[in-house]
């Protein structure tokens, strides 16, 4: 059974004062029914990975993903070296859209790969070819500015994922360079499996505040890729 989720964020652009940003809906959604939840794990490896919790989880997120996921981690497989290969959309018929854009992107995965986990990223100018699709919208209907869907299987490994990122806010204001990296940056972090931290200095906050990778964000990564997929309790 595969079962897609869906991460979103808005980012607050640098000419909006902090009180103009509105909240962003953030929805962990399962679009296909039945089967099991998550994967099973033994007593003994529920309770390794609850001590590996208890003594690497400081300075991380991971218990609020936990809490956000009824006590499940999703995750990619570990892929010995072969990197997903990702397709970015280079241009596009949006007023306002940047053929620079597909550089933030670019260098937001750039950011995370730069990170070495056992999920790399390489591109392709070859869509059909690509196992991680980013394209841009105008604008979306909600109050976000990016979204991620990624799908797993029964075990909570991730299988697949497609990231869409708007250039105009849903105040119709152009997202800049530097606003459209963020905004790649934390729907990534979505990507690799991460969820929303209320830690307002993460660019996993669901407000996203920040232009950079906080070490929170990459000690939760670094943890969750040691870990294996599936519920924990």
């Amino acid at each position: 059974m595969v079962r897609r989720i869906i991460g979103s964020a808005a980012v607050l652009l640098a000419a909006l004062p902090l009180s103009s940003a509105v909240h962003p809906t953030h929805t962990l959604t399962k679009l296909a029914s039945g089967g099991t939840v998550g994967r099973e794990l033994t007593p003994e490896a529920r309770a390794a990975v609850r001590r590996q919790l208890r003594e690497r989880g400081q300075g991380t997120y991971i218990a609020e993903m936990l809490a956000e996921r009824d006590s499940a981690l999703a995750r990619w497989h570990d892929l010995n070296g072969k990197p997903l290969s990702v397709w970015i959309q280079p241009t596009a018929e949006i007023p306002e859209f940047n053929p620079g854009f597909a550089t933030s992107v670019r260098d937001a995965f750039l950011n995370w790969d730069a990170l070495r986990l056992p999920v790399r990223f390489a591109f392709t100018p070859d869509s059909a070819a690509a196992d991680v699709h980013v394209t841009f919208i105008d604008h979306f209907d909600e109050p976000i500015s990016g979204r991620t869907k990624w799908a797993r299987d029964d075990d909570w490994w991730i299988i697949g994922a497609d990231i869409v990122l708007a250039v105009h806010h849903h105040n119709g204001i152009a997202l800049d360079d530097e606003s459209m990296k963020a905004m790649a940056l934390h729907e990534i972090g979505h990507l690799l499996g991460l969820d929303h931290t209320s830690d307002s200095t993460s660019i996993m906050a669901p407000r996203v505040r920040v232009r950079d990778l906080s070490p929170a964000d990459r000690a939760t990564v670094r943890l969750l890729y040691t870990l294996p997929p599936g519920a924990v309790r």
